[in-house]
């Protein structure tokens, strides 16, 4: 079986995540106040960060982690130990939100993509 086909699943996992990471990261850097509805769900322990430094620049921050996601995932020359990195961070990131922020209407949303992140991670640890 050719690598290019073996790669296959990888890109499209790749390509899913990274746009929309890209996405909303972008949106959160040009918009942290649509976004803060995020923050006010958080618990009172883990609120206190974003309070300690103003929610916009912590949201403005969460979008430019974002947007560092979408380009590992993007980027055909970055190295696959950092995709698979990046992938397990997303997620955790996606386990998270999930836990912190609580169920809700689009939390079926989060388990595909915390399943996605999982699988690029570990495709990404194969060698062709």
């Amino acid at each position: 079986m050719s690598t290019i086909r073996m790669r296959a699943p990888e890109w499209l996992l790749r390509l899913g995540l990274g746009v929309m990471y890209l996405y909303s990261g972008i949106d959160i850097v040009r918009h942290p106040d649509a976004w803060s509805w995020a923050i006010r769900q958080l618990p009172d322990v883990i609120e206190a960060i974003p309070k300690a430094i103003g929610v916009e620049i912590f949201l403005k921050g969460q979008g430019i982690v974002e947007i560092i996601f979408a380009a590992v995932f993007l980027l055909w020359f970055m190295p696959r130990a950092l995709v698979r990195i990046v992938a397990f961070l997303s997620a955790l990131e996606m386990l998270a939100i999930t836990l912190l922020v609580g169920v809700d209407a689009v939390t079926f949303r989060d388990i595909g993509l915390i399943g996605a992140s999982l699988a690029l991670s570990l495709i990404a640890g194969r060698r062709y």
